[in-house]
């Protein structure tokens, strides 16, 4: 590097800067190819934030080097909490926060959270959402460093933002020893973090498995017990146990006696709405993995009873063409036209087959909707949504072709129009579902 823009980059001299471009228009460009030293780096770390600031307009590029450590201008700005100079570099390139130049491979988001900057956290995330996924040379997330630095603000921001993002799964990656997040709150006796994690009302969908084993077989349970003399280990124990945690040979001994404290016997003696509360999902208690599962097999057999419906509707579907004769009124009474492949049910009651047509349409496009959302990110996806788009396309077809001519406008308007965005208001009617299902049940258990 040139002697006068090294001296320029530690004083922070912006008109010598522009004296030197102004002799040398290619100073930046031979920088780049000739020098392993940036004057940016050199800039922060004599802290002239305004030359810094300058260097990036005029050469963005620079900001993606790193130096000898491994260490970018984004690496140093996120460990320092200098917000001003991590904004700008945001705006140039809001993957430079993903940016893995250390020997370690952390990001300038893990140095983020390593130091607790709870406004670069925010900031990195609103610009870039996916640099939380990010994980280090040992598999580490922004989760694990922060936690494993006692920085509990920093995790209520991480907490909020996987919230926000729907990235809970964040929080089941396991570094390379096989901990979870959970696992390393538990071992460091970080009774907030544990809360945070547990406690969290965005978090109730159970997607947080609290009896994960790492590589040594333990679960978050084991963890506290390996030492388990400790001041606060029995409130800890109490929210660990509340959440369903458990240890993981009972894990592994009895899955399915592990569900709940009660045995088969105890379940006999429970009254109905007991029963109900009994078999509800539970965070923590049941796998996301299980339940994810058992959602995929429901929809899947909804999707296929659905589709068959559509191919044999009820009643039944007419063999023949049968048009019947103007001038014999008698036989046009009995019996109004029909062609071969309508079905029995539309041409005889019109209003029936119009309901069924609705309902069944909406079974239909909800359960393909699950698949959909049940499979993101599987092997294979864009093969598998090919697959049921065709599915989608094959249902409409037939249910419009065995479609009176009376109620065919109705069953286009439920099967392609009215399917199409019910998934999208399925969110804002969920709450209404749920208590018209809620009263109906309530009212089954009073008969009962």
């Amino acid at each position: 590097m040139d002697i006068r823009l090294f001296d320029a980059a530690q004083t922070g001299n912006i008109d010598s800067l522009h004296q030197l471009l102004r002799e040398n228009a290619l100073l930046f460009d031979q920088i780049a190819l000739f020098s392993s030293e940036n004057p940016l780096h050199i800039a922060y770390t004599a802290g002239h934030f305004d030359f810094v600031k300058k260097v990036i307009n005029l050469k963005p590029d620079f900001a993606k080097e790193v130096n000898k450590d491994g260490f970018s201008l984004m690496h140093m700005a996120a460990f320092s909490g200098h917000l001003e100079i991590v904004s700008e570099l945001m705006k140039v390139d809001p993957s430079l926060c993903r940016l893995q130049g250390t020997r370690d491979m952390k990001t300038p988001f893990h140095f983020a959270a390593i130091k607790g900057r709870v406004n670069v956290i925010n900031e990195m995330l609103s610009g870039c959402a996916e640099c939380i996924e990010d994980v280090t040379l040992q598999r580490e997330t922004a989760f694990h460093l922060a936690v494993k630095c006692s920085k509990v603000e920093a995790v209520s921001v991480l907490v909020h933002w996987i919230s926000e993002l729907k990235k809970e799964d964040v929080l089941n990656v396991k570094d390379k020893q096989g901990n979870t997040v959970l696992h390393l709150a538990t071992w460091r006796k970080q009774r907030k973090v544990i809360e945070l994690l547990l406690d969290n009302e965005r978090l109730t969908s159970g997607l947080l498995d609290v009896n994960a084993a790492n590589q040594s077989n333990l679960s978050a349970l084991d963890m506290l017990l390996l030492f388990p003399s400790e001041a606060g280990d029995r409130e800890i124990m109490d929210i660990l146990s509340g959440a369903g945690a458990l240890r993981a040979r009972d894990v592994n001994l009895s899955p399915r006696a592990s569900l709940d404290s009660r045995t088969l016997s105890e379940t006999n003696h429970l009254q109905p709405q007991e029963l109900v509360e009994y078999f509800k999902f539970k965070k923590g208690r049941d796998s996301p993995s299980e339940a994810r599962g058992t959602l995929l097999i429901i929809a899947t057999l909804v999707a296929a009873a659905t589709f068959q419906v559509a191919l044999n509707p009820p009643g039944g579907i007419w063999q023949d063409n049968y048009f019947p004769n103007q001038n014999d009124s008698h036989s046009a009474t009995i019996s109004g036209k029909h062609l071969a492949g309508w079905s029995i049910l539309g041409t005889s009651g019109g209003v029936s087959f119009s309901v069924f047509a609705i309902f069944n349409s909406i079974g239909f496009s909800v359960s393909l909707y699950m698949i959909k959302v049940l499979t993101r990110k599987f092997p294979l996806e864009f093969e598998l949504g090919m697959c049921m788009l065709a599915m989608f396309f094959s249902y409409n077809t037939a249910m419009i072709n065995i479609s009176p001519d009376d109620v065919r406008l109705v069953v286009i308007i439920s099967t392609v129009i009215l399917t199409s965005i019910t998934p999208l208001l399925s969110k804002r009617t969920q709450r209404l579902i749920g208590w018209i299902i809620e009263f109906t049940v309530d009212k089954i258990h009073r008969i009962i």
